[in-house]
């Protein structure tokens, strides 16, 4: 995918992530969310499991697995709509895309500088430090530009 359309799927991704800003500090009630809006309606996991077409303990065992992590989306969402509820999930970076990427071009410029300026260190060619930054700054926009397919790499 060329650098451009990257750009505006990232432009777009990051106007719709302000919306869910908000949903970062969101922690889940101690409960989880299951028992916590069943027992809230005033439904018991008998009336649940009803609704969705599963027993009693299996609800009990739907609210332990919650809690967990191991409970699937599939099945979360049965019973949010077994609720009247919407499951919403969402992966929301914790600052924009375009820090995320600008963030780990500095990363690897960093590294690939400093592996030049210890060359030219050895062939006794010093740089100032207001053209070392101008160089990161550089390498920085060309990364972010070109995206080499090394980019996230751990092994740079």
């Amino acid at each position: 995918m060329q650098s451009k359309h990257r750009r505006i799927m990232r432009d777009q991704l990051d106007k719709t992530f302000e919306k869910l800003s908000k949903a970062r500090g969101v922690q889940p009630p101690v409960k989880g969310w299951l028992r916590s809006i069943r027992e809230s309606l005033g439904m018991s996991g008998k009336q649940l499991g009803e609704r969705i077409g599963v027993s009693q303990p299996r609800i009990v065992q739907m609210e332990k697995d919650e809690l967990s992590g191991s409970l699937t989306l599939k099945t979360m969402r049965q019973a949010a709509e077994a609720m009247d509820c919407v499951l919403v999930c969402a992966m929301v970076p914790r600052t924009s895309l375009d820090e995320t990427m600008r963030n780990q071009a500095k990363k690897v410029a960093e590294l690939r500088l400093s592996r030049t300026s210890h060359t030219m260190l050895l062939e006794n060619q010093l740089v100032s430090n207001e053209e070392m930054k101008k160089m990161l700054d550089d390498k920085i926009d060309d990364l972010m530009r070109d995206m080499p397919k090394d980019f996230w790499s751990n092994k740079l």
